[in-house]
């Protein structure tokens, strides 16, 4: 029997910094210790190419945090990851060297990388054939396509595709008003339809079940179920009809970043990118020509916790 080992995973993303500490021998996962602090690493990047200093000053932060509580409990390895946002960023080893200094060495992974984990992570636990894994980030969105269970977890992915189509980008690019014209969400729609086309044209056959990934999923699921507290084990396996996503988008889409802040199960800290997330969701669910998704809290986080260090060898 493999012996079991604390270990952590960070997530720098484009929006959120996330941490999991959890026991492993490396197929089953035991959570020790689950942090999320919405950073917006990726604000300001689109006009500017460049990390502002207070986003990385509030990443830095939530690592030296993060760095803390793994040593009070712990931890025995330490894997951390950057993806979009640090993806693009010209600036992205001033990010490194600050988190380094704070004694987290960290990695900008490949899209394709970023895809493979967040496979491994979402299927954790599941026997499914076709699945469509969206992992709906701020700078960027993964979809993975294969087959899970037992163990082919990793090796069952047939497609895979890391789009630079996120909640930030989208809001960025197109949602300018507050809140956004009917116009803007409209060419919102059609710019991430048409992004994301290719990839379902070129699968080898219709996806059975889509799963989805990270915080736009877990709030609109929040929010479906008017949770006024975020109840974890509710939101996870729970599921999102088509009709309720392109519901709770049109209602999201119709206030003002400051009245979302205010809807029940509502993270005041996504209000701001929410909207284009939701419009990303809904497009996925079009593409797929499914009418609900599995709403995960595995994802990317699980798959390093399950592959340690290895996963970035």
């Amino acid at each position: 029997m493999a012996s079991v080992e604390r270990r952590a995973a960070i997530d720098v993303g484009t929006v959120t910094t996330r941490l999991l500490i959890a026991d492993t021998d490396g197929t089953s996962v035991l959570e020790v210790e689950r942090r999320t602090v919405v950073t917006q690493l990726g604000q300001g990047l689109r006009a500017s190419g460049s990390l502002a200093p207070d986003a990385i000053e509030r990443v830095t932060r939530a690592v030296t945090d993060f760095a803390r509580e793994m040593t009070r409990l712990g931890v025995v390895s330490v894997v951390a990851v950057a993806t979009s946002a640090a993806r693009d960023a010209d600036n992205r080893d001033e990010l490194l060297g600050r988190l380094r200094a704070v004694g987290v060495d960290t990695v900008v992974i490949p899209g394709a990388v970023e895809a493979r984990l967040s496979f491994r992570g979402a299927t954790y636990g599941l026997d499914v054939e076709d699945v469509l894994v969206a992992d709906l980030g701020g700078g960027s969105t993964e979809l993975v396509f294969g087959s899970a269970g037992g163990a082919v977890r990793t090796a069952g992915i047939e497609r895979a595709l890391s789009l630079d189509v996120g909640s930030r980008r989208v809001v960025d690019a197109f949602l300018d008003s507050d809140p956004p014209t009917a116009q803007e969400v409209h060419r919102a729609a059609d710019w991430v339809s048409q992004e994301m086309r290719p990839f379902f044209d070129s699968l080898p056959r219709s996806a059975r079940t889509l799963v989805t990934l990270a915080g736009t999923g877990t709030t609109l699921s929040a929010i479906e179920q008017r949770l006024a507290v975020y109840d974890p084990d509710k939101v996870h396996g729970s599921r999102l009809r088509a009709a309720d996503v392109a519901r709770l988008r049109g209602m999201l889409a119709g206030m003002t970043v400051r009245q979302r802040r205010s809807v029940t199960g509502m993270d005041p800290e996504r209000a701001d990118v929410i909207v284009g997330g939701a419009l990303i969701l809904e497009s996925i669910l079009a593409l797929s020509g499914l009418d609900e998704t599995l709403v995960s809290e595995h994802d990317i986080l699980y798959g390093l916790i399950l592959e340690g260090p290895a996963a970035l060898s």
